[in-house]
């Protein structure tokens, strides 16, 4: 039910099985279909779509031509009820696409909270993104990515399906990733992307000592730069993960993924 304190431009057609929270405002000519929820404080500027089943929580701003909540671009959907569900206060620029899961792979596309989706960003069906990231313009996110908290993907970066990117990554303009990036790691280079150290600079603006840095970039050296085989490192770190949290998260990322690790 929409609340007196909403605001929809006339030109706006909003479904009836819509739920739009208090001091929503929608835009000139955007759609709102059925089963689409939109918490209190939303911003919606022209000419968006919202297709449902969509959940939105409170204080978005989605600031003109995004196209949220369509169906999956995966040939094997049929159709089944799959959802997305988006968190509290991100910004999703202009042209964003943002697709809802697949019956097979999940069923939910997952966007966490205080993210900035700058514009032409994609994410396709079964993501799941954490919270306090930046995708900078034509960032794409092909299926089944997993993004974690705090990750910056510069302009016309892209990730493999499956992949994962750890927390804390950087990953370049332009980079492609086709394997796993663990926590804290930068990615560079043209086309497929490849490790460069870690985001020293991103770190330090989110108040790592130098201590914990420094245990980060030793456990870089084990990972990348001492020739060791995988088995090898994962052994050596997990010895240093005793005395570091920051290298345990590392360890715990490298039990598992579908892809390989980028290397």
């Amino acid at each position: 039910m929409n609340d007196s304190s909403t605001r929809i431009h006339p030109t706006a057609v909003v479904d009836p099985g819509a739920r739009l929270g208090q001091g929503v405002t929608v835009g000139a000519f955007t759609y709102i279909g059925p089963e689409v929820e939109i918490g209190d404080g939303c911003q919606i500027g022209p000419h968006c779509s919202f297709t449902g089943p969509t959940r939105i929580g409170r204080d978005n701003r989605f600031v003109g031509h995004a196209a949220i909540g369509g169906d999956p671009q995966d040939k094997k959907f049929g159709g089944e009820r799959t959802e997305l569900v988006i968190g509290d206060r991100n910004l999703f620029r202009e042209f964003v696409t943002l697709n809802r899961g697949t019956g097979n792979g999940g069923g939910v596309t997952r966007i966490g909270n205080d993210n900035w989706m700058l514009a032409y960003t994609h994410v396709a069906h079964d993501c799941i993104v954490g919270n306090n990231c930046v995708f900078s313009n034509n960032t794409t996110l092909a299926g089944h990515v997993v993004v974690d908290d705090w990750v910056i993907m510069s302009g016309f970066s892209g990730a493999h399906q499956f992949c994962r990117i750890g927390a804390h990554a950087f990953i370049g303009m332009g980079a492609l990733v086709n394997g796993d990036v663990p926590p804290y790691t930068m990615v560079g280079g043209n086309s497929l992307g490849r490790p460069r150290g870690i985001n020293t600079e991103g770190l330090k603006r989110r108040g790592f000592s130098p201590e914990r840095i420094a245990a980060i970039k030793r456990a870089y050296r084990t990972l990348y730069v001492a020739g060791l085989p995988l088995a090898e490192a994962r052994e050596k770190l997990a010895e240093q993960a005793q005395s570091s949290e920051d290298v345990r998260l590392l360890v715990e990322f490298l039990g598992g993924g579908e892809r390989p690790l980028l290397r």
